[in-house]
Parts: C-alpha cells; structure tokens; sequence
C-alpha cells in the first residue's frame, strides 16, 4: 500500500487543492465569490482577508460542517475530506 500511495505522489489523507477549488465553485462561491470575496451577501466571510483563516483547520471544518448564521451546515452533504480539501484551497485566495 505504502508503495502505491508513493507512486501516486501524495500521501493518504493530504488536501487536494484542485478538488476543493471545484467543491468551492459549486457549494460556496455563489455567496463567497469565485476568488473569495463577496460579491452579493457583504456578511459572508472574505476569505482573501488573512484573518479570516487564523483557525487551524479542524475549527473551520467545524464552522463549515455545522454552519453559522445565513450559511447552511454541509454535514452530510460533503465529507470531512472534502471540507478539508476546500479549506486548502481557501488558504490559497489570501
């Protein structure tokens, strides 16, 4: 297995930035903005402000998994894998 996922080039688990810019342009740019920053709903985050992602990821998950306010939870509609690939991708758009 270990000389699988070294031929693969990522190690089991790792954030796939690719995968999360597709997941964030399907369930959160319509509100964040394609590059993360509200176009329409002023009290989304903005994700290009650094301060926005100063949580270490296990609370963003969290925040994404449960929601808070006009954002709807997406527990059960993406996995924590998922979440997490999203995450690194938001840590690109700062």
């Amino acid at each position: 297995m270990a000389a699988l996922l070294a031929l693969l080039g990522a190690p089991a688990g790792a954030a796939d930035i690719t995968k999360g810019g597709s997941l964030y342009a399907t369930h959160c740019a319509v509100c964040h903005g394609a590059r993360g920053a509200p176009p329409v709903m002023p009290a989304a985050t903005d994700f290009r402000r650094v301060e926005s992602l100063m949580r270490p990821d296990m609370q963003v998950l969290l925040s994404i998994k449960n929601g808070k306010g006009a954002m709807p939870g997406y527990f059960g509609i993406l996995r924590d894998q998922q979440i997490l690939d999203v995450i690194a991708f938001l840590r690109t758009l700062s």
